[in-house]
């Protein structure tokens, strides 16, 4: 942003206050905006994740799943946004943090891709097996098995072990800045490790990801994340602290 010469410290400094301010709130706004498309878009696959008759119910509820891709790339967009918005004051503290926050978390994004990709070739085989395109049904779910396989693992590993490692880089800088409260970035700190264990407990199978270990695990980083959230749109960076 350009800045005038002969404007005053003051002046500069109000400014860069009320820019700051205006970043916060649009992270916070990204942040539920991504949260609540994630779970829109979760919950309109079920069709194809819990049904047992997946290969007949996908292609019955053709709109639905596509409505939620459709949220989840609302998701892709705004997880994206969020680490555009905290980049620069990642960077500020720690180029080396802000570069690794940025890369982790356009790591997870490509994991959420590779998800609706996987969801979408799914319902296409549903869809050619009901249409005769396929005609040998044990084939047909069979290949769907595989790409629902795939959604799964990409889910473990996206929006579980990618992001318990971006949330713990960006909650470390918060705590050791002061740019947000010290009880509330130590909160994201613990929600970090909790999901990075659903993330390898899931990746052996010890537990499931739809499980109640599974939703235990992820609780803390969803009301650490809402409470950001709405802490950045209410109060907003205490840029001042950075050193």
């Amino acid at each position: 942003m350009f800045q005038d010469k002969n404007a005053s410290p003051m002046g500069t400094k109000t400014s860069g206050t009320r820019i700051d301010r205006l970043n916060a709130k649009i992270t916070g706004w990204l942040f539920i905006i991504a949260a609540v498309s994630s779970i829109i878009g979760l919950k309109l696959y079920d069709p194809i994740l819990l049904d047992e008759n997946f290969i007949v119910m996908a292609r019955k509820n053709y709109n639905k799943i596509v409505f939620g891709a459709i949220n989840e790339l609302i998701l892709v967009v705004t997880a994206t946004g969020t680490g555009i918005m905290l980049y620069p004051y990642l960077k500020r503290y720690n180029e080396s943090l802000g570069i690794g926050y940025l890369s982790i978390r356009l790591l997870e994004v490509m994991f959420i891709m590779i998800g609706i990709i996987s969801i979408l070739t799914a319902l296409s085989i549903s869809e050619y097996y009901t249409n005769g395109g396929i005609p040998d049904k044990n084939s047909a779910q069979h290949l769907m098995l595989s790409f629902i396989a795939m959604h799964k693992w990409t889910f473990i590993l996206g929006p579980n072990f990618m992001l318990a490692i971006n949330t713990l880089i960006y909650s470390y800088v918060f705590y050791r800045t002061g740019m947000i409260p010290s009880k509330l970035s130590m909160l994201g700190i613990f929600a970090s490790f909790l999901i990075m264990t659903a993330a390898i407990f899931e990746l052996f199978s010890i537990i499931q990801q739809l499980s109640v270990w599974g939703i235990l695990l992820a609780l803390p980083i969803a009301i650490y994340e809402m409470s950001l959230a709405f802490y950045l749109i209410v109060k907003g960076f205490k840029t001042e602290s950075i050193v």
